[in-house]
């Protein structure tokens, strides 16, 4: 009679209770991260950074607005423009904001065809991502030259408050260069997927894996929170 042999099962370990299970789900990425990609996890860790940079930012602002004796700039001054005879309040902003907001939908699109592996209209829908990114920075430029002409610097301005353009110049400045960055990531990655490089599997930055869309994604991502922080300064600068 022969004996059967069973090799012994191995019971899972037990999940510690408490904060310790909690540190052991975010300390394992097989936990955390099963079901995404390296690329997409570091997306959002990199976001995560980036927002307490513009919130830090943020906040320096209120307080300098907040504890400054000299009284503020008003915005429907400041940012008006000369149209027809008369002075239109924000209406250069309000276009800004417009063709952001926009580009968010086009890239949301982009996206969508992405996945369906569908490259003519996800390239075209990246390219017009970032036309309006462009258009953008434009503006912003445009902004920036005509505060200038009138005498806005990072230590004074003719309107009141010194604090005025420091904060200004630093925060908008530094959102500006990230939809500029975002538009040449646009097109670096429009011009792959209009190769076919994420069809083929070509070797090469984001394209090494066949079938893989994913990089539009994780584009998108990036440019989504570019036009969320924009609402925010939106709302600090121009509307308080």
């Amino acid at each position: 009679m022969s004996a059967e042999t069973h090799s012994p099962v191995r019971e899972p370990l037990p999940r510690p209770a408490g904060l310790a299970g909690f540190a052991a789900d975010w300390a394992s990425d097989q936990r955390t991260f099963k079901n995404v990609s390296w690329g997409k996890a570091m997306m959002w860790i990199f976001l995560l950074s980036d927002t307490f940079v513009f919130g830090c930012f943020l906040v320096a602002y209120m307080s300098a607005r907040m504890s400054t004796a000299v009284p503020w700039p008003n915005p429907s001054e400041v940012f008006a423009l000369h149209i027809g005879g008369t002075d239109v309040p924000l209406i250069l902003i309000a276009i800004m904001t417009f063709v952001l907001i926009t580009s968010s939908g086009t890239m949301a699109m982009a996206v969508n065809y992405g996945y369906r592996q569908d490259r003519k209209k996800t390239a075209l829908l990246m390219v017009l991502t970032a036309l309006f990114g462009a258009t953008f920075v434009g503006m912003q430029a445009f902004e920036w030259t005509k505060l200038i002409t009138e005498g806005v610097r990072p230590w004074g301005n003719p309107w009141g408050a010194p604090q005025f353009g420091s904060t200004f110049f630093m925060i908008t400045g530094f959102h500006g260069t990230h939809v500029t960055i975002g538009v040449i990531f646009l097109l670096i990655i429009a011009r792959k997927v209009w190769r076919g490089d994420f069809d083929t599997g070509k070797r090469g930055f984001f394209t090494s894996r066949r079938g893989q869309y994913e990089i539009v994604e994780i584009t998108g991502l990036y440019w989504h929170f570019v036009d969320l922080v924009w609402v925010f300064i939106f709302a600090f600068f121009y509307l308080w």
